[in-house]
């Protein structure tokens, strides 16, 4: 009969009555080599052999409660598959939700946080699993191999994982300067090394350039392009954000990601950050090529709303583009402390998530 219609228990009945049946083969062969009379050999055997005798009451037990669990009509079977059913039935989540590093970055430059207590801050005021590192909290740190050893040991421990560093301070990719390009490139290289130590899968940059619009598409994607040969060969990423400048322009920063044509560049697009640009439209332009999403927030309405951007009509945007990772929270507002105001993000775009999954 097959496993599905008779289930559990009833193997387990099968399982008991076959080792009783061992014993009972057994005894009866010793029985006829000792010649003695049924009787006598049992009582002998009973006061002997107390273990066999406990181990054959308690199968005989576990005989009778397996015969009285086992399904006739089939019913265990239906119900392990109404549940597979159910389980399958489950809509995926949307999306996941991290933290970036930036959001506390008050509380960090002020000596109240420690680097190496983001994991655990993340985890334990939050109870967020991913987070996001910038570099300017370790800046001295990127080769120090004890030191990123330490934080991923701090990780580890509170079930966190890195998914990147976001890099600042280190030259403009994009400079019209052949020579500090390629310095600025190169600068770059050992923060690639630290992201793969920490277990990140992509380095945040900047494409800055000071040179007008076509040109610095041009030396951006030139530098990009470099940078994102060298960290193929660590198997991460390389995306950019748009942090000022052209960048804060989606057009100019798609057709940049495009020129350098490496599957491993891509975008991080920031809610914020687009200055005068439509941010709904940048947005739009900077999905498909996005590796990260950066949920910038600044402020809330007493319905738990942000007051300059509609979440709803943001994440609906980056849902639709068919993005399915981590949406990490970076707020940057004054009403609130930076604690508050990351648990009012997170709050938002559970409900936001909520919404859209309905």
């Amino acid at each position: 009969m097959a496993f599905s219609a008779i289930g559990r228990p009833a193997l387990r009945l099968i399982a008991a009555g076959n080792m009783i049946s061992r014993i009972g083969r057994r005894d009866s062969a010793v029985l006829q080599r000792r010649k003695q009379p049924p009787d006598r050999f049992y009582k002998g055997l009973i006061m002997t052999n107390a273990f066999e005798r406990r181990q054959f009451l308690r199968l005989s037990a576990a005989a009778a409660a397996s015969a009285a669990l086992i399904p006739l009509d089939g019913a265990w079977a239906q119900k392990a598959k109404k549940k597979a059913a159910a389980n399958a039935s489950k809509k995926p989540v949307l999306f996941k939700i991290s933290l970036a590093e930036w959001s506390l970055h008050k509380t960090l430059f002020a000596g109240k946080l420690d680097n190496k207590d983001f994991a655990k801050t993340a985890r334990e005021e939050f109870n967020i699993g991913a987070i996001e590192y910038v570099n300017q909290f370790f800046k001295d740190k990127a080769q120090d191999k004890a030191y990123l050893a330490e934080l991923k040991k701090r990780q580890e421990e509170h079930n966190v994982r890195a998914l990147l560093i976001m890099i600042d301070g280190e030259g403009a990719i994009g400079d019209v300067d052949e020579a500090k390009r390629t310095k600025a490139v190169e600068n770059h290289y050992k923060w690639v090394e630290a992201a793969k130590e920490l277990g990140c899968h992509s380095i945040r940059v900047n494409a800055q350039s000071s040179a007008m619009y076509e040109e610095a598409k041009k030396l951006a994607a030139d530098g990009l392009r470099r940078l994102s040969e060298f960290a193929s060969k660590h198997e991460l990423n390389v995306i950019v954000e748009n942090h000022g400048g052209s960048s804060s322009n989606g057009k100019w920063l798609s057709e940049t990601i495009a020129a350098v044509g490496l599957k491993n560049c891509g975008t991080l697009p920031d809610f914020g950050n687009f200055g005068d640009y439509d941010r709904y439209q940048g947005v739009q332009e900077l999905m498909p090529t996005a590796k990260g999403v950066s949920a910038k927030s600044y402020d809330f309405d007493e319905k738990g709303d942000e007051t300059k951007i509609d979440y709803a009509k943001m994440m609906k945007i980056v849902v639709d583009a068919g993005y399915k990772g981590f949406v990490g929270i970076e707020y940057e507002g004054k009403n609130l402390d930076e604690f508050a105001g990351i648990r009012a993000t997170k709050k938002l775009l559970v409900k936001v998530r909520k919404q859209l999954s309905a």
